[in-house]
């Protein structure tokens, strides 16, 4: 069960939301996550609250306004070959969809199984 966190500046459009929070799901499901599997919260902050560089470390060009930074919370285990293929499946999505890659971010976070607990307290993937 991923979880997916986006933080945008502020404002951005239910568009660009949208576009951003279906590429990610794609790209999830692209790597054997279930289409029911949907836990993601947009954040969109001020400029005061968020703050980036425009080229560090490996820009080419410059982040703009309609920087994304994704971070996708995962349990553990994940290849590096799958993490790759996420990327360009989101990449490939996010650039169909309008979006600048080269103004994308994503984080991995994994955590191991007993750390998730989806419901009523129960941690239904531990013996």
């Amino acid at each position: 069960m991923p979880l997916v966190t986006v933080t945008v500046l502020r404002p951005k459009s239910v568009e660009f939301k949208d576009t951003v929070l279906a590429a990610v799901h794609a790209a999830l499901v692209s790597i054997g996550v279930p289409e029911a599997d949907r836990f993601h919260r947009v954040l969109e902050l001020p400029a005061e609250d968020f703050r980036f560089d425009r080229t560090y470390p490996d820009v080419q060009g410059r982040r703009t306004d309609d920087f994304i930074l994704i971070e996708i919370l995962l349990s553990a285990g994940r290849s590096v070959k799958v993490k790759r293929q996420f990327l360009n499946h989101l990449m490939d999505s996010l650039s169909s969809a309008g979006h600048n890659p080269e103004n994308v971010m994503v984080v991995f976070k994994e955590t191991t199984w007993e750390n998730w607990a989806f419901a009523g307290g129960r941690q239904i993937h531990v013996q």
